[in-house]
């Protein structure tokens, strides 16, 4: 028989609405006669079904099932649409009963409910079967496709143990309740939409819900491409999901899948010639391993940093009992501010510089779209995992802060360089700003915003640093810490850390951020977002904008009264004026240009800053275009202070100190070579005359208040 034919013949059984309404009516008299007559079983006097009050007590039943949208997966999507992930209480994609192959309804009709179109939610002949057999001790089926709908309707809906526990109870109380909501069921819903919403609803093992997850489970097809054999395997799991599981017991399977065939045959559902092409045959599987949590996502990483976002952000609801509500539903498209070729340089980045395999050493790089704070990336070298014990795995987003999924964040070294830059700019001093730059300098009279005195503090440069005279160009390129400390000075540490926080910086544990005298040092722990986004402030000429990682949410299907969600960017236009992130531009170019970012150019204008803490604790590197901002750290989990970056061997190479510019550095550059291909190479804006010659020479003068 061919398949329309043999659908279309199972839906002609049925008329006309009239005749359902008729057969109903005529069920529930004969129904009402089966519960008189039943009188001498025990389970029914005792619910109080007698005589002539049988049907009127049955009709007074509770009935008003709520028919919901089904729990669906969340997907997660990036800038080109494209998906990344999927997460799920419940991995399922609904879909409508016109997208199902024939064949699958053809076998669950024919090994569940054979005469599904005849009736009006009770098949009278199974009842009679299965009262008799229950009563006698031998508990039996006999449901029809819709009382299996409702049962699997109400332990869907089950929020707590109880609910669950009396919803799938093997007694005679749940199965008249069961069937008095079948037969308003049945009053509401055409036998398509019920035959839609069981398919859509059932679980098929393995953590699939519905048939099209169960047919790209076992398979790797979709619902609407089954063939009459593989949907008489996943009709069959039914029956039990955990003995019939194709994946693990392929046997039982086997056989549970002919004997649906076999009736599949009997009730005219399929030819016997073309059953026999499927009995006794392989299963064919084609398994598509589960879907459903972050930990199989393509970047678990980005993925959790999402899911969290969601979890607290106001977007989806006011409450987190909202949210969370929204989230389980799930039936949600992300749009991920996610680039993909971004994504994938800075994940192979990692990995090169500082392979995963069996190791402490860590390298963590987040990437942030100035202007919007959209998330392009999050990468790190260690892969998602939750076993403490196995080494090159974490749970924790090494990229991020604390209470995202971070860890307690890590001193940026020489990064702070750059927000000491901003704050003498502002205070009006210039680029030609000269100081003797000795090895070591002492440096008093400092500050912090309470007014409290700091004790005078000794600072060496590190090895990358030359001594000499230096103004803000020459320090820069040098990194040359006894001139910052000075500038520091000659700014104010206040006014310096009051500058930080106006660029989005802050301590990733959540504390309040320590002033400090080597806060020009960065000897604050932060994370790479934080480091990314306060440095995408210079490149967007002064806007801060909250890091975000989504652009838009889907709830449902748009054409079905669905709705699409903007996530519009948290932004403050003005937190630097344009004259100051101009001036820090150019600073930070001149590092490419024989400073210690040298060799690190991408192909495309770029600003950066190399870090190393005190005793190479850490090592990074942060920079950014005009479109996009990265920073980098490399360090160790367990602890940069008790196991520094001195004498390691690393992705095969020997280093006596892990400067930025080593590891850090490339891993920039090879991810932000890749991101420029994609975005405009727009160049920087001059730098303000204000700031006096942009390639001014150290003055040679001691004088520390020297400015050009």
């Amino acid at each position: 028989m061919k398949e329309s034919d043999d659908q279309r013949t199972l839906r002609e059984r049925v008329d006309t609405e009239t005749s359902r309404k008729t057969l109903r009516l005529a069920g529930l008299g004969a129904l009402a006669g089966v519960l008189s007559a039943a009188l001498l079983m025990p389970w029914v006097g005792g619910l109080g079904l007698v005589g002539r009050d049988a049907a009127a007590t049955f009709m007074n039943m509770p009935h008003d099932l709520e028919v919901p949208r089904l729990s669906e997966r969340i997907v997660l999507t990036d800038t080109n649409g494209d998906p990344f992930g999927e997460v799920a209480e419940r991995e399922r994609e609904n879909v409508p009963l016109d997208e199902v192959s024939p064949w699958a309804p053809a076998a669950l009709m024919a090994i569940e409910d054979d005469r599904f179109y005849e009736h009006s939610g009770l098949d009278l002949r199974g009842l009679f079967r299965a009262a008799v057999r229950t009563a006698q001790g031998d508990t039996q089926g006999g449901s029809t496709i819709t009382q299996q709908y409702v049962k699997n309707l109400l332990m869907e809906q089950a929020e707590t143990e109880e609910e669950l526990e009396r919803a799938s109870a093997r007694n005679i109380t749940r199965k008249i309740v069961e069937l008095r909501q079948a037969v308003e069921l049945e009053d509401r819903l055409s036998k398509d939409e019920i035959l839609e919403g069981y398919l859509n609803l059932a679980y098929f093992g393995a953590g699939a819900h519905g048939i099209e997850v169960a047919a790209k489970r076992y398979f790797s097809t979709t619902a609407a491409e089954l063939d009459p054999g593989q949907a008489a395997t996943i009709v069959g799991i039914v029956r039990s999901p955990t003995y019939y599981d194709p994946l693990e017991n392929p046997e039982a399977a086997e056989d549970r899948r002919d004997v649906v065939l076999d009736r599949m045959v009997a009730t005219g559902h399929l030819d016997a010639e073309e059953a026999d092409e499927y009995i006794g045959g392989d299963l064919g599987i084609d398994h598509t391993p589960r879907a459903g949590s972050c930990a199989e996502s393509e970047h678990p990483h980005y993925c959790q940093y999402v899911m969290d976002w969601l979890s607290t952000s106001d977007v989806l609801g006011n409450t987190g009992e909202e949210r969370s509500e929204l989230i389980g539903q799930g039936g949600l498209v992300v749009e991920t501010g996610m680039s993909r070729r971004t994504q994938d340089a800075a994940q192979e980045a990692v990995d090169r510089h500082v392979p995963p395999d069996d190791t402490t050493k860590f390298a963590a790089q987040a990437v942030v779209h100035p202007g919007t704070g959209q998330i392009r990336a999050l990468a790190q070298n260690l892969r998602y995992g939750f076993d403490d014990e196995q080494s090159g795995t974490t749970a924790i987003n090494l990229a991020v802060d604390q209470d995202q999924g971070g860890s307690s964040g890590f001193q940026a070294g020489s990064t702070f360089k750059s927000y000491t830059l901003a704050a003498a700019l502002d205070d009006g001093l210039g680029f030609g700003t000269s100081f003797d730059s000795p090895e070591s300098v002492s440096v008093g009279g400092l500050s912090n915003c309470d007014g409290g005195r700091m004790s005078p503090w000794s600072v060496s440069n590190a090895g990358e640093s030359d001594e000499g005279d230096h103004n803000m160009i020459s320090a820069t390129k040098g990194s040359v810490n006894t001139y910052f400390a000075q500038l520091q000075r000659r700014v104010g540490l206040c006014e310096t850390s009051e500058m930080a926080e106006r660029l989005g910086v802050h301590r990733s544990d959540g504390q309040d951020m320590g002033v400090w005298s080597s806060f020009t040092l960065g000897d604050q722990e932060v994370s790479p977002m934080t480091v990314a986004n306060s440095y995408a402030v210079f490149a967007s000429r002064g806007a801060l904008c909250e890091p975000t990682p989504v652009r838009g949410i889907t709830v449902g299907d748009p054409e079905n009264g669905g709705e699409h969600i903007e996530v519009d960017s948290q932004c403050e236009e003005n937190a630097i004026s344009s004259d100051v992130a101009d001036g820090v531009n150019h600073l930070l170019q001149q590092t490419f240009d024989g400073g210690t970012a040298d060799g690190l150019d991408i192909g495309a204008n770029a600003a950066g800053k190399t870090g190393t803490t005190d005793n190479a604790a850490y090592a990074w590197f942060a920079g950014y275009t005009r479109h996009m901002s990265s920073a980098v750290v490399v360090g160790d989990v367990r602890g940069g202070e008790q196991y520094p970056l001195q004498g390691v061997n690393i992705g095969g190479r020997n280093f006596g100190v892990v400067y930025g510019g080593d590891i850090p550095g490339p891993i920039w550059q090879e991810t932000m070579r890749e991101a420029a291909q994609v975005t405009p190479d727009d160049g920087f804006p001059g730098p303000p005359s204000k700031f006096g010659n942009p390639s001014s020479e150290p003055s040679n003068s001691s004088d520390d208040d020297s400015d050009d």
